[in-house]
């Protein structure tokens, strides 16, 4: 046998696959479960206020356009990453059950983390979306069409399963002679092949790619579009029609930075120097759950649009009730 083969043979025979992984959650926290507690109302109001936005969308044919396809995209990503995430977690730290198996931990991680580079690609379509309405308003609806947005969304499902998939599956080439225990309150890809005994740096080089272009392009690419809508405002002659026109923008501002924000203080923090695995928890844990019970109240319930086609149909869910209430009553006489 040649020494290459002989390497080969003991690299084998010490591979190591734990069957189970031990989320640790935090460490040294009073009352941790309130926090628990509070993330499961998040989850309950996250699917009523995206189930409602996806259910008006969908049944009211006005709202068949561009733009609410990729609100539609968005309500879809943060329902299901919340789905993803938070019943885990409950079941994981509010009944004890810490202990994941291998397979169950890269599933899980695989599903939270596409989800969430599905939202941060959503805001970029957004982005492009404000972008052409300010730009080119003339041009929107030629810029703007169901078969541009329906391939850009494509496209970033297609792109993105991927990468993340191939970021994932390169764990299984880690061998863990080490602890198990994922400092972390899910199997997050960096606690998780950080706790590999061999060689990690090419999880360490696609975990930077992954980074970059889920989180660092699409900032980029949402600050381009804002450089060029603000020389288009500035070039308003009339201060109403800028402010106007800001207004449409303010909401997807403010989604932007509720859901950059603490990922990139996180990641920076994570790249420079240690971050305490409470402090990362607590960050990440709130990133992943609050952008999505906020999107739908900040971006789409709240504007003229929906809130008529709601009350709309409040109306007419009042006026049913109110007939069929007269029809029991008047058999009721007879």
């Amino acid at each position: 046998m040649t020494p290459a083969e002989k390497a080969a043979t003991i690299s084998n025979a010490t591979f190591i696959r734990p069957a189970k992984f031990y989320l640790s959650g935090f460490s040294n926290i009073p009352h941790v479960k309130y926090f628990y507690v509070f993330l499961c109302f998040v989850y309950i109001m996250t699917v009523l206020g995206n189930s409602l936005l996806l259910s008006v969308i969908y049944l009211v044919k006005t709202l068949h356009t561009p733009k609410y396809m990729i609100v539609f995209n968005l309500a879809l990503t943060d329902l299901c990453g919340s789905t993803a995430l938070i019943p885990k977690l409950l079941d994981t730290f509010l009944f004890d059950r810490r202990y994941i198996v291998y397979e169950a931990c890269l599933s899980y991680m695989f599903f939270v983390l596409f989800f969430a580079s599905m939202q941060s690609w959503t805001l970029v379509t957004m982005a492009y979306d404000r972008f052409i309405a300010i730009c080119f308003p003339l041009r929107y609806h030629s810029f703007v069409t169901k078969p541009a947005i329906a391939a850009m969304l494509l496209f970033a499902w297609v792109c993105l399963s991927s990468l993340v998939g191939f970021t994932v599956a390169l764990i299984n080439r880690l061998s863990f002679c080490r602890s198990l225990v994922v400092k972390s309150f899910f199997c997050d890809h960096g606690p998780v092949y950080h706790l590999a005994c061999n060689d990690t740096s090419l999880n360490s080089i696609l975990s930077l790619i992954a980074i970059t272009i889920i989180i660092f392009i699409p900032l980029v690419l949402i600050a381009l579009t804002y450089v060029c809508i603000s020389i288009a405002l500035i070039r308003i002659a009339s201060g109403e029609e800028r402010l106007k026109a800001f207004k449409t923008c303010t909401s997807h501002l403010i989604l932007v930075a509720i859901f950059y924000l603490p990922l990139v203080g996180t990641n920076l923090a994570s790249l420079t120097s240690s971050i305490h695995p409470n402090a990362r928890i607590i960050n990440s844990s709130l990133t992943h759950t609050i952008p999505a019970l906020l999107n739908p109240i900040i971006y789409s319930l709240k504007t003229e649009e929906v809130l008529n086609i709601i009350k709309r149909f409040c109306k007419r869910y009042r006026m049913r009730n109110l007939t069929s209430s007269k029809k029991v009553s008047s058999l009721s006489l007879l």
